[in-house]
């Protein structure tokens, strides 16, 4: 049997019994529409060389010597913005099967036998509900940020997308604490929730995530 490594490295993870949220505490003033890149963002065209561009190498299969689940929200003006399916793979490989979800949308992996060619990088979505896969061969947590570029989305102190300070408030949470640091510094360490939220906050910002 494979052994599974999870990598539990970085801050102290929220209780796992389910899903949670808190109300948001402030109200914040709507974020302007951007010129350019305003939400949603789609799956890039060019996965491969976004997940090089990313400083990770892509493989021709999944594997899970060192595999997390992580959820992203994110939120602008208290509507929710979709985080697609296949960012991280390439999906036209035909060794990559295609998968239907509760909701009708379509997820992607269970790659076997192997493509041929490198087809997936070890940090992906198959499915399009905020679950970020690390399926790996080495123990090291990946990044938000790894994950930004791999989606071909703008993510520093300043900006998301084309939505930025101080025209459009931004906030961070991880496991529904604030968090006022780099943020392409955050560990997607297991279990973790990470919720981005631009202008108007929603009603309630997710605290915890059990899943995957």
């Amino acid at each position: 049997m494979r052994r599974v490594t999870v990598c539990l490295l970085g801050l102290a993870l929220a209780g796992c019994g389910g899903s949670g949220s808190k109300s948001a505490a402030t109200t914040t003033r709507p974020a302007p529409v951007p010129a350019q890149n305003a939400a949603p963002w789609p799956a890039p065209a060019d996965p491969i060389e976004r997940t090089r561009l990313a400083g990770l190498t892509p493989e021709t299969r999944e594997f899970v010597n060192c595999h997390v689940h992580a959820h992203l929200d994110v939120f602008v003006n208290g509507g929710s913005v979709p985080v697609p399916a296949a960012i991280g793979i390439n999906i036209d490989d035909p060794a990559v099967k295609r998968f239907k979800a509760s909701d009708g949308t379509t997820g992607y992996g269970g790659i076997s036998p192997p493509c041929s060619t490198p087809c997936i990088s070890p940090l992906h979505t198959h499915f399009q509900d905020g679950i970020l896969h690390t399926e790996a061969k080495r123990n090291r947590p990946n990044t938000l940020g790894e994950f930004f570029v791999a989606w071909n989305v703008r993510l520093d102190g300043t900006c998301v997308g084309g939505y930025c300070r101080p025209k459009g408030p931004i906030a961070i949470y991880v496991d529904g604490d604030r968090f006022t640091g780099d943020p392409r510094e955050i560990e997607l360490i297991d279990q973790r929730e990470i919720a981005i939220v631009i202008g108007t906050p929603p009603a309630e910002i997710p605290t915890s995530f059990s899943g995957g």
